[in-house]
């Protein structure tokens, strides 16, 4: 199916899908509450800060043509093209962001990663942990080769210099709470002490 095939059959579609080799893939749908608080959070954050810009941040409905032919819905991205109301994938995206989640987090982590990675315009790559505050953010270096930072900790923030903003992790998670995090378990004797 060629892409524009793909988006005049999407647009009869109750669901939304991706173009993979050619073939319509049906996305994953009941996201958590956590991934949708981060995906709204994201998208506030960055439309705040790229206000007058010329770059818009746009959600999972929008996408971007990673390898001829093939169609990806990233759950956030930044589009810094000419904007066409009618269009149905971004001009020339800066930023695509994925929230991981236990069912997609290996594909999103390894196969979508590297599609992302040739796309000539993209400068920022986010893929977003759930359950921390920790970020792994890939940035085009000057040689226009990708850096790969580990980002941990509500006091932290992500630099994204190609569209000249800081992304910080407390507006990132903000209002998210995490799951506990299992305890080690020490042995102990009958009387309490630890043995």
């Amino acid at each position: 199916m060629s892409v524009a095939a793909f988006f005049a059959w999407q647009e009869r579609q109750a669901e939304r899908y991706e173009l993979v080799g050619g073939v319509p893939v049906r996305m994953m749908a009941g996201a958590r509450n956590v991934h949708d608080d981060i995906v709204v959070n994201l998208v506030a954050a960055l439309h705040t800060a790229l206000r007058g810009s010329g770059c818009r941040p746009f959600t999972g409905d929008g996408s971007v043509e990673t390898l001829p032919g093939q169609i990806r819905r990233p759950d956030v991205g930044v589009d810094c093209g000419a904007r066409d109301p009618s269009g149905l994938k971004a001009a020339a995206p800066r930023l695509v962001a994925e929230v991981l989640s236990p069912s997609t987090r290996d594909f999103d982590a390894f196969e979508k990663l590297g599609e992302y990675k040739t796309l000539d315009s993209l400068a920022h790559i986010l893929l977003i942990e759930p359950n921390a505050a920790e970020v792994m953010l890939w940035s085009r270096d000057d040689e226009r080769a990708w850096i790969k930072q580990r980002i941990v900790g509500l006091g932290a923030s992500a630099e994204l210099p190609a569209l000249r903003i800081t992304l910080a992790l407390a507006d990132l998670y903000d209002g998210v709470a995490f799951p506990a995090r299992p305890r080690l378990v020490q042995d102990e004797t009958p009387g309490g002490a630890a043995g």
